[in-house]
């Protein structure tokens, strides 16, 4: 029986930085305010298109694997931000790497990621495929109101990407659940798509709207739910985990989910302060972190869960194979940015600020 592992792994942040003190020049808000609140103390703001960003990780993930684009049979690429919608993003990235193979882009929002490693394990577990790139990347500032304090504070751009091979050993992708609640799509979401009114100036003031309450308790029966499911296929309980890698929405969602769980609070792996929320780039990006920190060594039993717009959420099961070093290295990176982060969002900030005051 085949089995799907990951065997590269990769990242891509840009380097302007927004901290929370910066947004207190034209929000009323605080650090004192807002890492209580959330955990977060700095998000990344990005001066290129999100397909810049997903190249950049998935060249790494390649060199992590030792492979070039041309050995990838798919491409996956999550995002609920993409440079285009006609053509998708996937196919750009692809003629970034050099890949020749299937490419398409998924929307699951902050679930991307995992419903993007659900589907290349059952391509390779079917004998489809042999080799996918899955990516999740996010320019989701792009979408935001820097008047409206509850969703300014939250979201980052980044992206980050795995290449996942079939193996004969009994490793990688071990169990996976994906799902939607259709009830709760209108709590978290932007109004952004063909339902706008081309020729209404207004229509372009599409920002991400949420119901914070409602999504945190959705968010934690939804996660919770799956974590618990995907334990039961693997014939494995909570004390067999050795890293929780949750979605890093907020801080409080993820202590409250391994609360709820069972699960010792140090086998949660937490890295929103640097980032906030990137959405379907979280967990690839938690990935490499960990990586990088140690907190992943070979053959452990790692529990993967996130929750997002639609509301979506997923779960997956992941024994780490026996390599936790990149086979190869590549000096592949954003262009140089000349900006702060305060100066990449001025003009939005402005916009949105000044139009709130006239309202």
């Amino acid at each position: 029986m085949q089995y799907a592992t990951i065997t590269g792994w990769g990242k891509c942040v840009p380097p302007a930085v927004l901290t929370n003190d910066d947004l207190s020049t034209f929000i009323d808000t605080s650090d004192e305010w807002i890492r209580p609140r959330t955990g977060i103390k700095q998000r990344h703001i990005s001066h290129v298109g999100t397909s810049e960003l997903a190249t950049v990780a998935a060249k790494h993930a390649l060199a992590a694997a030792g492979l070039e684009g041309s050995d990838i049979d798919m491409i996956i690429l999550a995002t609920a931000s993409p440079d285009t919608l006609i053509p998708n993003i996937a196919a750009t990235v692809q003629a970034n790497i050099g890949a020749k193979c299937a490419a398409f882009d998924i929307n699951a929002a902050c679930s991307g990621f995992l419903y993007g490693l659900g589907l290349a394990s059952g391509q390779i577990r079917s004998g489809q495929c042999q080799r996918v790139l899955v990516i999740g990347a996010e320019r989701l500032t792009f979408y935001l109101d820097w008047s409206r304090r509850e969703t300014a504070v939250l979201f980052g751009d980044g992206a980050g990407a795995a290449v996942v091979e079939a193996t004969d050993k009994e490793e990688g992708i071990l169990a996976y659940e994906l799902n939607n609640d259709p009830a709760g799509r209108d709590i978290l979401k932007a109004g952004f798509g063909t339902s706008m009114d081309r020729f209404n100036p207004e229509s372009l003031d599409f920002y991400i709207q949420f119901d914070g309450q409602e999504i945190f308790k959705r968010a934690i029966a939804g996660m919770g739910k799956l974590s618990k499911l995907v334990l039961e296929k693997c014939d494995l309980d909570k004390e067999d985990v050795d890293l929780v890698i949750p979605h890093q929405a907020n801080e409080r969602i993820i202590d409250t989910l391994v609360s709820r769980m069972k699960i010792d609070k140090e086998k949660a792996f937490v890295n929103i302060a640097n980032y906030g929320n990137t959405s379907a780039a979280t967990i690839p990006i938690a990935i490499c972190d960990a990586i990088e920190q140690g907190r992943i060594q070979p053959g452990q039993t790692i529990l993967s869960c996130a929750f997002g717009a639609g509301l979506t959420s997923a779960a997956a099961v992941i024994k780490w194979g026996d390599r936790v070093t990149p086979l190869a290295q590549t000096d592949a990176q954003l262009p140089p940015c000349d900006q702060t982060g305060l100066e990449l969002v001025k003009r939005a900030a402005d916009y949105f600020c000044s139009k709130t005051q006239e309202d």
